[in-house]
């Protein structure tokens, strides 16, 4: 069973900093897909940050200069610094891995997603 566990959030003022993490449980030998995307009630999911198991990312336009994620392979974790917050920042943050393989190598098909974190920037 494959899942994926994530941490942080919370409320914070604007220009401050939140760290979010999301780790893959189960027996895992590698992901080839981890990111980060977010929701407001009322609009679609949306493109966050991405980052594959070969260094390639991929940041949202409103985003970029001021988040930095991150992973560490080892440990199939993905990490999203976030820097500088905006109100426009306020949502729910899910956590999104895709390609995972686990460590017998059996193929775990689809797109798999955490539970869910609320970020709240608010003056």
């Amino acid at each position: 069973q494959v899942q994926l566990v994530q941490s942080g959030g919370g409320s914070v003022q604007p220009g401050e900093s939140l760290r979010l993490s999301c780790a893959v449980s189960g027996s895992i030998f590698s992901v080839f897909s981890m990111g980060w995307y977010r929701q407001v009630p009322g609009k679609e999911r949306e493109l966050v940050a991405t980052k594959n198991n070969g260094g390639v990312t991929e940041y949202a336009d409103a985003v970029k200069g001021r988040f930095t994620i991150s992973r560490d392979n080892a440990k199939h974790t993905v990490y999203l610094q976030m820097n500088d917050l905006k109100p426009d920042d306020t949502a729910n943050y899910y956590c999104h891995a895709v390609g995972i393989l686990g460590a017998t190598m059996v193929a775990y098909e689809g797109d798999y997603w955490g539970q869910g974190s609320q970020v709240t920037v608010s003056s």
